[in-house]
């Protein structure tokens, strides 16, 4: 089918598909068939293949199969916690520590920013998600809030850093950039970033966030300690290895494959609880993406931008926000790159890796972040919309830009 269509066609094709896909996915499902985020992705990426755009071979290619290990041994690693009780031990602690709406909402911001600068953000939000649940259930309050707190802080924590996001982790590969020189800048902007997050979800939940939680004495029976520390050790364990340098992807299905060693647990039990929808979306958004890339459609694009270069931080900015967002922030960061200029490069590097992180808070597709606990939320039934996330994401994503403009070019 796809030798017979003209190779001017294709970056048309990706564009309308492109398009398609990212509707279903600002909508949770098609406004026609009953397709959600996974059958889009599936859908989506068997007509780039079938329309030539993309072969076969180019298919699999594009599959980042170290993004797909990652997420399905740490949701093996979850699973173990989660049926281990966990995380209902966890959230009975912090039922116990915290006394008011808004306090929960301020340490679900700052764990979540913290957590996510010293690891990647998508782990913290599939650590996280399931125990910010929990506690709203417990303590009866609306998780809308604290749901969005959790996205968004931790798209803005992993921007501190360079190993907090994976597109940062590449800068980093490409750029030379130090670990402290980076922290240093972007610091402050994640800083004052997590205190806007904290401000905006305030006014715009100020309603649901009123008086105190409900506190639930009831004890649970289902802890198991030895699975807890097991699976606990084993989290320490690979967290850790990641940050002394050590493969991410090989320490994480080691700990994974150890997990599943056990005369304990039905290893059904552990498998019913990972999340095979999302690693769906994961591996068709990968193909889809490698199909605009494929078509030629960001050459189009790219030949309306400047041939000279961007000399201007708030226009860099922007270009990035607006590709992070409809490309997804590492195929940006590869577009991007080629714009770095030679002069000053060191400072270009830094502002490409702060505000393609910043910008994954615009939509609720501007992250895999976002998507995580969008899809752990709707397998527990809470539908967290994009409309609910525009509302909050958009004035936080315009104060963190324009203040990330204004400090980098204060400190120039």
């Amino acid at each position: 089918m796809g030798d017979n269509l003209s190779v001017s066609w294709h970056p048309v094709i990706a564009a309308l598909i492109l398009g398609g896909v990212l509707v279903i996915f600002t909508l949770g499902k098609s406004p026609v068939f009953r397709v959600d985020r996974a059958g889009a992705s599936i859908i989506g990426a068997v007509a780039l293949i079938g329309f030539g755009t993309l072969s076969f071979e180019d298919a699999v290619a594009s599959v980042d199969y170290k993004t797909i290990v990652i997420l399905f041994s740490m949701m093996v690693i979850v699973a173990n916690l989660k049926l281990a009780g966990f995380f209902d031990l966890l959230g009975s602690i912090i039922l116990q520590r915290v006394a008011t709406k808004r306090e929960l909402l301020f340490a679900v911001i700052v764990a979540s920013g913290v957590m996510s600068a010293v690891a990647i953000n998508d782990i913290v939000c599939l650590l996280f998600t399931p125990v910010v649940l929990l506690v709203c259930r417990k303590g009866q309050c609306n998780p809308l809030p604290h749901l969005l707190a959790v996205a968004t802080a931790s798209n803005i924590g992993s921007a501190a850093t360079l190993l907090g996001n994976p597109q940062n982790i590449l800068i980093a590969s490409l750029s030379g950039l130090s670990f402290s020189s980076y922290f240093f800048t972007a610091g402050p902007v994640a800083a004052l970033g997590l205190a806007a997050a904290y401000f905006i979800i305030s006014y715009i939940y100020r309603v649901d966030l009123g008086g105190t939680i409900v506190k639930d004495s009831r004890t649970e029976d289902n802890f198991h300690t030895y699975l807890t520390w097991k699976s606990l050790a084993i989290l320490v364990a690979v967290l850790a290895a990641y940050m002394m340098g050590y493969n991410l992807v090989l320490v994480a299905s080691l700990g994974a494959a150890f997990l599943l060693i056990t005369r304990r647990v039905n290893p059904n039990k552990v498998y019913m609880s990972i999340d095979f929808n999302l690693l769906v979306v994961f591996t068709g958004l990968f193909v889809i993406v490698g199909g605009v890339e494929k078509s030629g459609l960001m050459v189009y694009v790219m030949e309306y931008l400047p041939t000279n270069g961007i000399n201007s931080i708030s226009i860099f900015a922007f270009l990035t926000l607006i590709l992070s967002n409809v490309v997804s922030n590492v195929p940006a960061v590869l577009l991007l790159k080629f714009f770095i200029p030679e002069m000053n490069a060191i400072s270009w590097w830094k502002a490409l890796a702060l505000f393609s992180t910043l910008a994954g808070n615009l939509t609720i597709t501007g992250s895999i972040a976002n998507l995580i606990v969008v899809e752990i939320a709707k397998r527990q039934g809470v539908s967290l919309t994009a409309g609910d996330y525009l509302k909050v994401g958009f004035p936080l994503t315009g104060i963190t830009m324009v203040f990330g403009i204004a400090w980098l070019l204060l400190i120039s």
